[in-house]
């Protein structure tokens, strides 16, 4: 928690620089990584996130002023996001301001008045790298309003108005598993997700002995749109065509039965997704059991699926694969596989702790050796969720 407190130290003088006084109240949230279950969020799958150890955080006060407006200034943005709150609020620029106007308008929906604000968020969580910085902002956002209005949500409700505010203010239909794990993250422990009935399971993970590294390809792959969308369309084909509400629904063997219905894409899609949904459920088990040669297994066979199968993976992500793969077991890495939507933004390796700086020197020459970019590489324990810091 140290780190959070210096966190904390820091943004309290930086708000004091900003407005000319202390903050009242401090709140953060955490980004989070994907440990297993890709693509399955939206498929009524499971997932395996946890939280890093890399914050949003918000310090606020009254205004002096007294005004019901709340003022966002940004330690990583120029532009100033003000939310006026004497009329309906609605999206508006700049664009980043835009995901804590969709949770001011949520808690107004439930007739709770956060009242005047002036805020300074700053965030450690690297943006646009897959690491889920919208998600951190969000539920830093409702921390924060829960901080001020003296309210206490459930974390599940949390997640949830979150989550609407990013459908409904961002524009962007993301599943449940990013707020779920910055909301409900805790210290030393994954969440085993069932996206389904939004049930959650914290998984201890305090082995000492293992580390997870999180390597950042620097390299996002402008697509020609709606890549994603279309996978989605190809997973309810595939369902439609069994006869099922939902890929969850679906073992391996009613897949092969009728596979003769679909599509051979659709068919490869729904592959993924049913072996996707196994391996994350064998991989929190694995986890449980502190069996990482197994947990590493299912990482790789995940990747190759989500390159094969799925085919959201990329050269960039690839490379730093088979970059893990080559160190293998006797190097220390256990599993390697590309983590997030795909198309570039970051690998997730499980690793041995003692070879941890040996393993980043390795990825980092080869990688930039094989593609001419520099990696950002960096370790996390799994990170606490949501908290108040200051009230």
């Amino acid at each position: 928690m140290q780190k959070l407190q210096d966190l904390a130290a820091h943004v309290a003088t930086e708000f004091e620089k900003v407005y000319g006084r202390p903050p009242r109240w401090i709140a953060a949230a955490p980004g989070r990584v994907n440990i297993i279950g890709e693509h399955t969020d939206y498929n009524d799958g499971f997932v395996l996130p946890m939280a890093i150890e890399f914050y949003s955080m918000m310090a606020a006060d009254r205004p002096v002023d007294g005004r019901e407006v709340i003022t966002l200034r940004s330690t990583l943005e120029t532009e100033v996001a003000t939310i006026d709150l004497s009329r309906p609020v609605v999206p508006t620029t700049p664009k980043w301001g835009n995901y804590p106007r969709g949770v001011v308008a949520g808690f107004q929906a439930w007739g709770i008045q956060p009242g005047g604000l002036d805020v300074l968020l700053h965030s450690t969580v690297p943006l646009g790298s897959g690491l889920s910085s919208s998600a951190a902002l969000e539920v830093c956002t409702a921390t924060l309003l829960e901080a001020v209005t003296g309210t206490t949500l459930d974390p599940v409700e949390k997640a949830l108005l979150c989550q609407k505010a990013e459908h409904d203010y961002a524009g962007v239909p993301c599943g449940i598993m990013d707020q779920f794990i910055s909301a409900l993250g805790r210290e030393d422990h994954l969440l085993l997700l069932d996206c389904r009935t939004r049930k959650t399971e914290i998984v201890p993970m305090q082995d000492p002995s293992v580390a997870l590294l999180i390597i950042n390809t620097n390299v996002k792959h402008e697509l020609s749109g709606g890549e994603y969308a279309e996978r989605r369309t190809q997973c309810e084909e595939a369902a439609r065509n069994l006869g099922v509400a939902s890929l969850r629904d679906v073992t391996a063997g009613l897949l092969e039965a009728g596979k003769s219905k679909m599509s051979e894409t659709a068919y490869r899609r729904a592959r993924h997704v049913i072996g996707e949904i196994a391996r994350t459920v064998q991989a929190a088990q694995g986890v449980r059991h502190s069996d990482w040669p197994t947990v590493g297994r299912l990482m790789a066979a995940s990747h190759a699926a989500l390159r094969d199968d799925y085919e959201v993976s990329c050269p960039e992500l690839d490379a730093v694969v088979e970059i893990a793969e080559a160190i293998g077991e006797k190097g220390g890495v256990y599993g390697c596989r590309m983590t997030g939507g795909g198309f570039g933004g970051c690998c997730v390796a499980l690793v041995k702790a003692s070879s941890l700086d040996a393993i980043t020197k390795k990825i980092a020459t080869d990688y930039k050796a094989r593609t001419g970019i520099a990696a950002t590489i960096f370790s996390s324990r799994p990170a606490a969720g949501a908290t108040i810091l200051k009230r």
